[in-house]
This record gives structure tokens, C-alpha cells and sequence, in this order.
């Protein structure tokens, strides 16, 4: 796909400070050539501009860093290959645009930073098949499906819809979150008028799922016995999640660990930090000792310590079936707990159990790594407990100051204006989204925000968005259409107009070039690119009206650097990817097709007036040859 170009013209190198590297020459691993700058070079003669070369570890690069709060230097630990751990998702339920935020944001940065920087990267992922919000998930789906295939009475139904409505009520009444409260009594209203109004056993039960599932599950949850119903649960959404992801062209990670796998492994982990002296074990269950790791040479929640005292995140981190009155501090948190009837377990030194959580991550990066790590990333959300209490278990079980030296975070996602919430089932599944925008629309949707700060996905983002991708298609449409219509008229020289066009290039790359550097700042690129596109169609207009000849070279070489920066931002995927702008490209929208329809028939019809008004043979020999052919 990626050319060695010719050298830039005398004039415009002599404008800059080149080392004996050609101008061609590629950083790393030699993937995305075209887009890489020179190594040893500066971009540009400014005071304070940095040389790139990411083999003595100063790649210039400079990450939004959650543990510092500021950007720092990404300096990686081992030369320059980076080792990278990302939180998975939870396989209970449908991917959600929440998960595209997070997976399409890190995929971005991950292939920024291989792609444009050169940096080797092991990219490792897990997947968490086992967890609280699965086994209630897993069970109350089974229990809800025995209970609708039981063909029961009208009045049975009922009576079971109207005793899940009372739990949902005594939720309401404890519950401190004003929009769970809201979820709740919505989620009431919904089965009390199903109560009054359906008379069909399946349409009332189905109208009042949430509070049947919730009432059967809290009456017999703990006498499911048939285990396979955890696992049916997390492959369907496995599955799922990964057809949504290559939907998405997302690159799938180098390294896939599921939570059911490394259970042995996670045992191992946990005695080691008790044998650390940084955990206990009660009543068949292991808790990480809080208070004494925090009063040791270590520090506790290094991402969010403002939140040490949030009892309310602690439990959401501890799960629904959380067991009670087990911990020596409300600050500890289990690593391995102790499974109860209808749960599924493990054998462990401790008793039947299950992992924790938080430990998973800890244990699986460990074994994919055996060392500290680079990069540790996720939603904003996980920053505390979860990401906090990693780094916790991590430093105790290594016993080091700092087990990873970068945690990036992506920002929130709220949906016009609202916070997208899975447990407050305010959510726009993925498929959904794809039913509506094309992947490419939606990665723009993304590129076009800071990585680490909120997204609205709102109609006006979206609309934004797949206007600037028709922008792409149209400029690459353009360029296609002029490089061909020009073939006889190829010059190697610049003229003024070229000249100017050449160096409005040059200084694109260079704002590209800082704008990736300052924390991958896709915003402002996707701006420079812009930018550029509208000097290139002034330019062409203007070498038209003059009746000049466009200079080919300098037009191929901008096409061909603006798709490969969409290349690589994965808007264009690999395997789609043409010389110049998107394959099939040709093949405009409707309304844009009907425009030239019509402005080919006027040109058409003009034409053929002006040679009516002649008259003679000229217009009969036409007219005799368009109706031959």
C-alpha cells in the first residue's frame, strides 16, 4: 500500500534540518512509512521542538497519565517495546456504545502508537467469565425460562409479578441513588400496568421480567445446581462482543485470557500476597488488609485518593452477592470468595470459591507478563476501586513501589447529554449503533474527541461526523478523478501555486506530527486534515480557472499521507485500503450521483442545442451515432 516517495524538491529541503536519513526513512518497525517522521530530524526549526526516535526511548510522545494527572513523557521500561494490559468486558449482556468507547479509543492508541511511533507492543486482554453480575444474570434467565415453560395459571403469574413488585419497592426505599430510584419505580409502574391489563400468562410475564427474574432468583438462586448455565451465558456474549469488535476494526489482542482459565493461577497469586502479610483469610474467603498495606512503605488508591473513604464504590466493586460481616476493615476487599449454594466454584486451599474481581487482572497480567508493566488502561469508571485496588494486590504480590508506570483512561460516554449507564439501562447497544452509521462514521465520531474526555453521542455528534467522512470520500473522489484526467500532462516542476500548496503539506505534517505527540490529539488532526483538503480544492479551482495544469506528484503524495493517517486511525480498514482514499469510494451517495445526473444533462442538452441551432449534416451524423451505439 505505502511507496518509497521521490525526495522532496531541492527547494523545500533546504527549508529543513535533515540528518544523512532519507526523507523516506522509517522509525520502529516500518509499518506506516509515509507517516512517520524522520528519525533525527526536526520537523521544524521552532525552539523546542524534540528529534524522534523512539530507539533511545524519547519518542516525544506525551500521554494523559491518570496516576500523575498530567501528561507525561511515554518512556516505556524495556527499550522500546511497550508491555500493555487492557481491561475486558464482563460477558453478561448485548455490547453497549460504552464498550465502543473504550475499545475504539484504545485501538486508536494502540495503533498510533505502533503504527506512527514504531513502538513493539504486547497487547494483552481478559475476558471476565465469571462474576457476580453473570451469576445472577445466568440464573435469572434460567429460573424466568423453568418458570414460563412450567405453564403456569394466570393467577400464579400474577401472584409471583406482584411479590417481585414488593422487592422492587423495598429497593426503592433503600436505595440512595436518585436515578436508581427512578429504574426501580419505572420498572414497577411497567409491571403494575401489565398486571391490569394483560390477561395472556407469556405477555404479562414478559411485560414484568425484571421483577419475576429478580423474585424467582432471591427464592431459589441458591438451588441451581446446573452450572453449564454460566457458561452457555458468557460464550453467546463472548461471541457477541467479539463479531461487534471486528465489526468495529478493532485489532483483536495479541494475548486473551478468560477468568475461568487461570483460576490455579489466581489462587497462587492470592497466597503469595498472604504470605506477603498483605491478606487474611475468613470463613473460607481472603480480603486484601487495607489499613495495613496503607500504613506500610506503600500507598493505597495512587489513581483516586479522594475516594479511600466511598463505602458505596467499595461495595459496587464487591458485587451483589458480597458475603457480610466478614472483613476486619469496610476498606478491605475480597480476593477469593468463599461460593454459596447456586454459585459456580473452585477448589482452593481456603475452601470452595471463586475469584474476586479485582484479582483477576492482577493474576492474568502477571502470567502474560511476568514483570511490572507500561500501560494499563480502561473506562474512567474503573479507576476506582477497581484499577486502585489492582495496583494494591500487584505492588504487595511483587512487593514494589510501582508496579505500572502509565494508566489511560478513556473518558465517559453519555448519550445526548445523559450519562449511558448499563445498570440504569439507559444504553445504545453496538448492533443498534451499527444499524444506523457505518463503523468508519463512527470511529470519525470518536477521532473527533479527545480520548480522555466525555462524549455526547448525540444526533448533532453523529451528523458532524458522517459529514466529514462524505468530506474524505469527496476529496479522495476528487483526486482520484483528477490524477486520471491529467496523465498526458504530467511536469516535474513547480510553479508558485504548487509551491504554496507543497509547503501548506509540509506544515501539515508538522501539526499533525505535534498533535499526535501532545496525547494523540485526534481532534486537532482531523482539523490540520481539514484544513489541508480545502487548500487542495483552492488550489485546484484556481489552477482551472487559470487554465493551468495541476501538479500530480504533490496532489498523489497528500492523498496518499491522508489515507494513511485514516489507515491507520482504522477508519479505513487494512484490507479495504486503496493506493488513494477508501475502495469503492467511486460509488457516491445517491444525492451526490442525481447532482452530476444533472449537471451531466445539462451539459448534454446544451450542446445538442447549440448543434440544432447550426443545423446541417453535424447534427444528423451525431444523432445517427448515439442511437447506433
Amino acid at each position: 500500500f505505502f511507496f518509497n516517495f521521490p525526495p522532496f524538491p531541492l527547494l523545500l529541503i533546504v527549508t529543513m534540518e535533515l540528518s544523512s536519513s532519507s526523507s523516506d526513512e522509517c522509525v520502529g518497525c516500518g509499518v506506516w512509512k509515509w507517516l512517520q517522521p524522520v528519525v533525527g530530524r526536526r520537523d521544524t526549526a521552532e525552539e523546542g521542538d524534540v528529534d524522534v526516535d523512539v530507539r533511545d526511548g524519547s519518542s516525544g510522545l506525551k500521554m494523559y497519565n491518570s496516576l500523575t494527572r498530567q501528561k507525561d513523557l511515554f518512556v516505556p521500561r524495556n527499550g522500546n517495546c511497550v508491555h500493555w494490559y487492557s481491561c475486558g468486558p464482563t460477558v453478561y449482556d448485548a455490547s453497549h456504545m460504552g464498550h465502543a468507547r473504550s475499545y475504539i479509543t484504545f485501538d486508536i492508541l494502540r495503533r498510533v502508537m505502533s503504527g506512527y511511533f514504531g513502538f513493539p507492543i504486547k497487547f494483552v486482554m481478559n475476558i471476565t467469565d465469571v462474576d457476580d453480575k453473570i451469576i445472577l444474570r445466568a440464573r435469572q434467565h434460567h429460573l424466568f425460562t423453568n418458570f414460563l415453560n412450567s405453564n403456569p395459571s394466570l393467577e400464579e403469574a400474577s401472584n409471583v409479578v406482584q411479590r417481585g413488585i414488593e422487592l422492587l419497592k423495598g429497593k426503592v426505599e433503600t436505595e440512595e441513588t436518585e436515578a436508581k430510584k427512578e429504574m426501580f419505580q419505572k420498572t414497577i409502574n411497567q409491571a403494575e400496568a401489565a398486571l391490569k391489563a394483560e390477561n395472556n400468562v407469556a405477555a404479562l410475564l414478559e411485560a414484568s421480567k425484571d421483577p419475576v427474574a429478580t423474585i424467582l432468583d432471591k427464592e431459589g438462586g441458591d438451588k441451581v445446581t446446573d452450572t453449564d448455565i454460566f457458561t452457555v451465558l458468557t460464550k453467546k456474549f463472548e461471541e457477541d462482543f467479539f463479531d461487534d469488535m471486528e465489526e468495529l476494526n478493532v485489532l483483536p489482542p495479541d494475548v486473551l485470557t478468560r477468568v475461568t482459565e487461570f483460576t490455579q493461577e489466581i489462587i497462587n497469586f492470592v497466597q503469595k500476597i498472604i504470605d506477603n502479610g498483605f491478606a487474611y483469610e475468613s470463613n473460607g474467603s481472603v480480603y486484601f488488609n487495607t489499613p495495613k498495606y496503607a500504613t506500610s512503605s506503600h500507598t493505597y488508591a495512587k489513581i483516586k485518593p479522594e475516594a479511600v473513604g466511598d463505602l458505596s464504590a467499595l461495595a459496587d466493586g464487591e458485587g451483589a452477592l458480597a458475603h457480610e460481616g466478614e472483613k476486619k476493615s469496610p476498606r478491605d476487599f475480597a480476593l477469593w470468595k468463599a461460593s454459596k449454594p447456586g454459585e459456580p466454584a473452585w477448589d482452593s486451599p481456603w475452601g470452595k470459591g471463586r475469584p474476586g474481581w479485582h484479582i483477576e487482572c492482577s493474576a492474568m497480567c502477571h502470567e502474560a507478563f511476568q514483570d511490572l508493566i507500561d500501560i494499563h488502561s480502561g473506562g474512567v469508571d474503573l479507576c476506582f476501586p477497581h484499577h486502585d485496588n489492582e495496583i494494591a494486590q500487584s505492588e504487595a504480590f511483587y512487593n514494589c513501589p510501582q508496579w505500572c508506570n502509565y494508566f489511560l483512561h478513556s473518558g465517559h460516554l453519555e448519550i445526548e447529554g445523559l450519562k449511558m449507564s448499563k445498570s440504569l439501562k439507559n444504553f445504545i447497544t453496538i448492533k443498534q449503533a451499527l444499524g444506523e452509521y457505518t463503523p468508519s462514521q463512527l470511529r470519525v465520531c470518536f477521532l473527533q474527541s479527545a480520548w480522555n474526555s466525555t462524549l455526547d453521542y448525540s444526533s448533532d455528534r453523529m451528523t458532524s461526523a458522517v459529514q466529514y467522512e462524505k468530506s474524505l470520500k469527496e476529496f479522495f473522489l476528487n483526486m482520484k478523478s483528477l490524477t486520471h484526467s491529467h496523465t498526458q500532462d504530467l511536469r516535474e516542476s513547480l510553479l508558485a501555486e504548487d509551491f504554496k500548496l507543497y509547503e501548506a503539506f509540509l506544515s501539515a505534517r508538522v501539526n499533525v506530527h505535534k498533535a499526535l505527540c501532545d496525547n494523540v490529539d485526534t481532534p486537532s488532526v482531523l482539523r490540520y486534515v481539514k484544513e489541508l483538503i480545502t487548500t487542495c480544492n483552492v488550489y485546484v479551482s484556481k489552477q482551472e480557472q487559470a487554465k493551468q495544469s495541476v501538479h500530480q506528484g504533490t496532489l498523489v503524495q497528500i492523498a496518499q499521507y491522508v489515507t494513511g493517517l485514516f489507515v491507520m486511525f482504522g477508519v479505513i480498514p487494512d484490507k479495504d485500503a486503496a493506493v488513494i482514499g477508501f475502495v469503492g469510494d467511486e460509488q457516491v451517495d445517491q444525492e451526490q450521483l442525481d447532482a452530476q445526473m444533472k449537471q451531466l444533462k445539462e451539459v448534454f442538452s446544451d450542446f445538442f442545442q447549440g448543434l440544432k441551432e447550426k443545423g446541417g449534416d453535424a447534427y444528423a451524423d451525431i444523432i445517427s451515432e448515439g442511437m447506433a451505439l
